[in-house]
């Protein structure tokens, strides 16, 4: 049952990364000055885009493999959920990331504060696939 313990607790840090992006860095994030803003964003969405991308790749491959050797179809349920981030995120984020990144190249950092607080109530997706995620592998661990 190790591989189902993996699956939960990559999910689970999934949804605690996403929830953090969320409720505090994106309000802090908000409180800055334009130029602060626009500084503070380019390298924390990089980063963060990696650390997210690379929870919901193994919350996915360890409820794929928990799928395998269990039979249980809630892991595979649970296991696309947490990689559907992936497509969420290239067709709901990807565009907004390249928008703001237009703005900030032109100098446009007012314009671009908007965009970015668009940016973060889009976010929130992230974190409702996250929490599905981890409460279906919560369930098929039961």
């Amino acid at each position: 049952m190790i591989i189902g313990s993996l699956a939960l607790a990559a999910a689970g840090a999934f949804a605690g990364a996403s929830l953090y992006v969320n409720y505090v860095e994106q309000p802090a994030r908000l409180a800055l000055s334009d130029d602060a803003l626009i500084k503070e964003w380019e390298p924390s969405d990089h980063r963060g885009f990696i650390v997210l991308a690379s929870l919901a790749f193994l919350a996915a491959l360890f409820g794929f493999i928990a799928f395998r050797e269990f039979g249980d179809i809630r892991w595979l349920f649970g296991a696309f959920v947490a990689i559907a981030s992936w497509p969420y995120t290239y067709l709901a984020i990807v565009p907004l990331n390249n928008r703001i990144l237009a703005l900030i190249n032109a100098d446009a950092a007012h314009e671009a504060r908007k965009v970015i607080d668009l940016w973060g109530r889009l976010e929130l997706g992230q974190t409702a696939l996250g929490i599905a995620a981890t409460l279906i592998y919560v369930w098929a661990a039961g």
